[in-house]
Parts: C-alpha cells; sequence; structure tokens
C-alpha cells in the first residue's frame, strides 16, 4: 500500500507541475444577463455551476463545442486603471462568445468577472489554465 501511495503523490506532482507550466494569456470581459439561451444547453438551468462561475468562450477556445463543460482557473493580470483583484477563480464553460468578432478570449458572466476585476466594465489581461481535479489518496483506501 506505501508503495501505490508513493506512486500516486509522485503523479499528483508531475501533474501539479504541468499544469502549472500550461497557462495561457488572453483577455477577458463580462456580459450581462440573460444568459440563456446557450450553445451548450439551450435553455437547461442546471448547466450553471453553482458560484455563478462561468463563461462564453471566443472561437479560439471554443473548439467546435468540445469546450462545453470545460473548467479553468483564471486570474486577472493586468488592464487599465489597475483593475485586478489578487484572486483565482474557476470557471465553466456554458457558451461560445455572442459577437463577431468576440471582444476578448472568455468572456465571463458578471459575478465571475467581479471576483476578478475592481472595474466592471474593463477589458482585463487574463492567465488561464484548463483546471483539472486530481484524486485526493484518502478515496482510494
Amino acid at each position: 500500500m506505501k508503495f501505490n501511495s508513493a506512486l500516486i503523490i509522485a503523479v499528483w506532482l508531475c501533474f501539479g507541475t504541468i499544469n502549472l507550466a500550461a497557462g495561457d494569456i488572453g483577455t477577458a470581459t463580462s456580459y450581462d444577463p440573460p444568459y440563456l439561451p446557450t450553445k451548450c444547453k439551450g435553455y437547461s438551468e442546471d448547466q450553471f455551476p453553482e458560484g455563478g462561475y462561468f463563461v462564453a468562450a471566443s472561437e479560439g477556445i471554443w473548439d467546435n463545442g468540445a469546450a462545453c463543460g470545460r473548467k479553468y482557473r483564471m486570474r486577472c493580470i493586468s488592464g487599465l486603471k489597475r483593475p485586478c483583484k489578487d484572486e483565482s477563480i474557476v470557471v465553466q464553460v456554458v457558451d461560445l462568445c455572442r459577437g463577431n468578432p468576440c471582444k476578448s478570449t472568455l468572456v465571463l458572466s458578471n459575478k465571475a468577472f467581479s471576483a476578478i476585476s475592481k472595474v466592471p466594465t474593463a477589458k482585463i489581461n487574463v492567465e488561464f489554465a484548463q483546471y483539472i481535479k486530481l484524486i485526493t489518496l484518502s478515496h482510494l483506501n
């Protein structure tokens, strides 16, 4: 059992390192309700994650709809008028950006945007990486 635990910890450490190196830089703005319908699940209310942190993705992330349900850890890194809060959040893709062209890489729900920016109408620069929740050792015993 000790060998299995050590192997799992080693794999976890490797994935943690890979996750940190795989971040992208892009821009983010916010969008107002109504949030329905979406390109992912139409009028279904259950597509929105608890807490209200969701995004509409630009074409570069959308991946012909494969992005639906993907989660990203993100944080504000810069912008005009020093908008960044010192927070990182996890958001879930629920829609394709409605503008053509999209005004930013990720368009956040108002709640998600206000969690990372002090300026609600800003266009901010963000760092983001796909979020994959790793299992904990307690689940393996």
